[in-house]
C-alpha cells in the first residue's frame, strides 16, 4: 500500500495558553487523489486541522506528514505553502484593489515567475473556472460565486497537488455553491488533486469519497461515502463549462 499523501498522528493543539483545546490526539490519513470531507459541530477542530496541514500554524504535539515532508521537523515551511497546498477560505479573502488576474497572480511571486508568465497562467486559470473575459474586474464588480471561483483559481496558481477548502460554499447561495463544488470536482478529476474539505453541510459532504466526523478535537467516525445515493448535483452552466 502506498504512503498516504497526508498523515496526522497524535496531534494536539491548544490556544490561549492551553485554555482552549482544539485538537486532542488527532489521527487522520488521506490517500493521494482522495476527496475527504471533514464534518462536525463548530469548535470541534476542523479548521484548526486544515490550517496545520497547510502549515499556517504548528501543532503543540504530534506528527504531520504531507507529500513526504515532516512538517514538525521543518524550519522553513514557506516552500510547503508555496508548492504543496492550495487553500480556499469560506470568505474568498481577495484583495479588493486588485483585479481578478492580479489576485490570482499573488501566490506566483513565491515562484519568481516573470510578469508575462504570471499573466498567462492567471488567464488560463480564470478561463478554467469560467471567468474568461473577467480578468480586469475587481472583486466588488463580481458576484459572490464569481469571487469564490477567483479564489479557487488563486489556490491552484502554483499547481499544488493538494487542495484544502475551509467551508468554500458557506457564504454562497445554493446555486453558486453547487457551481463551486462542481468546479472543485472537475478540477480534481482533471488535475489528479487530493481534496480535503471542511463543511457543516451534509449535501456538500455527500460529494466526497469519504466523510470523516470530528468531535471534541478528534475523529469519531470515518466511512466511505455512497455517492450513488447522493442527491443530483447542479452542473456548470453552459456559460461557465470549460472543455478540457
Amino acid at each position: 500500500m502506498s504512503e498516504p499523501v497526508i498523515s496526522v498522528r497524535g496531534v494536539r493543539k491548544s490556544f490561549e495558553d492551553g485554555r482552549i483545546v482544539a485538537l486532542r490526539g488527532m489521527d487522520l490519513e488521506v490517500a493521494e487523489g482522495e476527496f475527504v470531507a471533514l464534518v462536525g459541530p463548530s469548535g470541534c477542530g476542523k479548521s484548526t486541522l486544515l490550517h496545520l496541514i497547510a502549515a499556517l500554524d504548528r501543532p503543540d504535539e504530534g506528527a504531520i506528514r504531507v507529500a513526504g515532508r515532516a512538517l514538525e521537523e521543518a524550519n522553513d515551511l514557506s516552500a510547503h505553502r508555496a508548492h504543496e497546498v492550495g487553500l480556499i477560505f469560506q470568505l474568498h479573502n481577495l484583495m479588493p484593489a486588485l483585479t481578478a488576474s492580479e489576485n490570482v497572480q499573488v501566490p506566483m511571486f513565491e515562484l519568481g515567475l516573470p510578469g508575462r508568465e504570471r499573466r498567462e497562467r492567471a488567464h488560463a486559470l480564470l478561463a478554467a473556472v469560467g471567468l474568461e473575459g473577467r480578468e480586469r474586474n475587481r472583486p466588488p464588480q463580481l458576484s459572490g460565486g464569481e469571487r469564490q471561483r477567483v479564489a479557487v483559481a488563486r489556490a491552484l496558481a502554483n499547481e499544488p497537488p493538494i487542495l484544502l477548502a475551509d467551508e468554500p460554499t458557506g457564504s454562497l447561495d445554493s446555486e453558486a455553491g453547487a457551481t463551486v463544488l462542481d468546479l472543485i470536482e472537475r478540477l480534481r478529476r482533471e488535475r489528479g488533486l487530493t481534496v480535503v474539505l471542511v463543511t457543516h453541510d451534509t449535501g456538500v459532504a455527500a460529494r466526497a469519497d469519504r466523510i470523516v466526523t470530528m468531535l471534541d478535537g478528534h475523529v469519531v467516525g470515518s466511512s466511505p461515502n455512497d455517492r450513488s445515493a447522493a442527491a443530483p448535483t447542479t452542473r456548470l452552466a453552459a456559460s461557465t463549462r470549460v472543455t478540457p
